[in-house]
């Protein structure tokens, strides 16, 4: 038995197979990269008065990906349980790599 639910990008299937049930979530990045690769290259990522800056935009799966790697005991993947201090390490050395640079929306190191 095979049920699948979509939720904008983000592709849920759950397999049913004698006493087993698997979860296997997936999403299609591509729409995101594009964009961001575009916005990568449209200005330096300031707001008009420089106060704020667009450094990134990340898929909320990827967040719950990374949440599990970096912070075992947090075995749900809840990104935002994850204290900020933790967060912010999390995300500077991920979107500091070139692994994960399409990521990013602007240039520039955080």
């Amino acid at each position: 038995m095979k049920h699948i639910e979509k939720d904008n990008l983000i592709t849920d299937s759950i397999y049913v197979d004698e006493n087993k049930i698997i979860q296997e979530r997936s999403i299609d990045a591509a729409p995101i990269i594009e964009s961001n690769k575009k916005l990568y290259t449209h200005n330096d990522g300031y707001s008009k008065s420089r106060e704020l800056k667009r450094v990134a935009s990340i898929p909320t799966i990827v967040l719950e990906i990374w949440s599990k790697e970096y912070h075992k005991d947090n075995n749900k993947g809840n990104w935002f349980a994850l204290p900020k201090e933790v967060q912010q390490k999390i995300l500077k050395k991920k979107l500091n790599s070139s692994e994960f640079q399409y990521f990013r929306t602007a240039p520039g190191k955080i």
